[in-house]
């Protein structure tokens, strides 16, 4: 299995934070990865991308140049992340915030309320979190077996206050799809 994906909305959506999340989890779960990421100058409100490889076996390069599945954030990003999708391929969509319907017809669309449910759940911040879910569980990359776990390793101990809403988001985005 290797599962090409790219994660794309503005500065402050998380984009970067979800993409190390990714290839940790994977990491975890034994996998290979490869991360790159990519943001505006701005603090926030600029472009925001992450590209992911997970792999069971060796990644021969480490681009990201037609993705199996890309999640779309803001409305700015549905036309990148459309253009450079695989036939075939999965288009997630933040439809809290991307009212526009993608042109293409030959991709697997599927839209979900990432930041209304991360509202739900106590602040929009949660909403990278929600996509993690739906991502894992739309594409197989990530199992998320022990997700508890692996975020107390991921986050510095000051930041273990969050992580049972993390935990709450990411079980919401999972199960929406």
């Amino acid at each position: 299995m290797t599962e090409k994906s790219f994660f794309a909305g503005f500065g402050g959506q998380g984009i970067v934070s979800l993409g190390q999340i990714w290839v940790y989890c994977a990491m975890k779960e034994g996998k290979n990865v490869t991360f790159f990421p990519f943001y505006g100058a701005e603090k926030r409100g600029g472009v925001a991308r992450a590209s992911v490889i997970v792999s069971d076996e060796e990644i021969a390069s480490p681009l990201v140049t037609v993705p199996d599945s890309a999640l779309v954030m803001n409305s700015d990003s549905l036309p990148i992340c459309e253009d450079i999708l695989k036939a075939g391929g999965i288009l997630l969509v933040n439809s809290t915030l991307v009212k526009e319907a993608p042109r293409r017809t030959d991709i697997r669309v599927v839209r979900i309320e990432a930041t209304g449910l991360a509202e739900k759940i106590g602040s929009p911040r949660f909403a990278n979190m929600v996509a993690l879910g739906a991502m894992a569980r739309l594409t197989g990359a990530l199992a998320l077996p022990e997700i508890e776990g692996v975020l107390k390793d991921f986050f510095s101990p000051d930041k273990h206050r969050f992580i049972p809403k993390n935990v709450e988001a990411i079980r919401a985005g999972s199960g929406v799809v």
